[in-house]
């Protein structure tokens, strides 16, 4: 188990603790304690800014992704030709067209890597602006509903305290203006 999830169990675990340590003290444990959960995952999935973020990333690398496609292609079609031809052919061209095809094989491994390493910093990038807004709207609603606790990442939760939907809700309806 690495430290960083051994750190974010120890720090649930403290969290629920002093809850359950707040909600036995005897004058709180007579009032009624308002827990929600708000499931980060479907958030990242369902949301309106989260499927508007995805489409924006597949308009912006889609260019990158069909040039990848038509290297591939042309790959293919090397190989197949090398294959074809590999009895008929004098050796020197045998080899010149293996060093091509060797050559554009690393070509492609490079632009698919940094094809991947940009699409998954702009993916985060994106992703954290979610975020940003949909615990925006978290902590709206848990103000004005008067809930004590929110959590986004638990083991198990009752359905009766997932207030995903209403979060879903809430970033639907377009930022106000600043």
């Amino acid at each position: 188990m690495n430290s960083s999830s051994m750190f974010s169990r120890s720090a649930l675990i403290f969290l629920i603790s002093i809850v359950f340590s707040i909600m036995a003290t005897p004058s709180y444990a007579e009032s009624d304690v308002k827990i929600g959960f708000v499931d980060t995952e479907r958030i990242l999935r369902e949301a309106a800014p989260a499927v508007k973020a995805q489409k924006k990333l597949e308009k912006e690398f889609e260019k990158r992704s069909q040039e990848l496609e038509k290297l591939a292609k042309q790959l293919q079609a090397m190989q197949q030709g090398m294959e074809k031809n590999a009895v008929t052919l004098p050796d020197s061209e045998r080899r010149a067209k293996e060093r091509e095809f060797n050559d554009l094989t690393r070509d492609m491994q490079r632009r698919e890597r940094e094809y991947r390493e940009d699409l998954n910093q702009r993916r985060n990038e994106e992703l954290a602006g979610v975020l940003d807004r949909a615990n925006k709207a978290i902590k709206v609603i848990a103000e004005a509903e008067k809930y004590d606790i929110i959590f986004q990442d638990v083991v198990y939760r009752s359905p009766r305290i997932d207030i995903t939907e209403k979060v879903l809700k809430a970033l639907a309806d377009p930022p106000p203006a600043k």
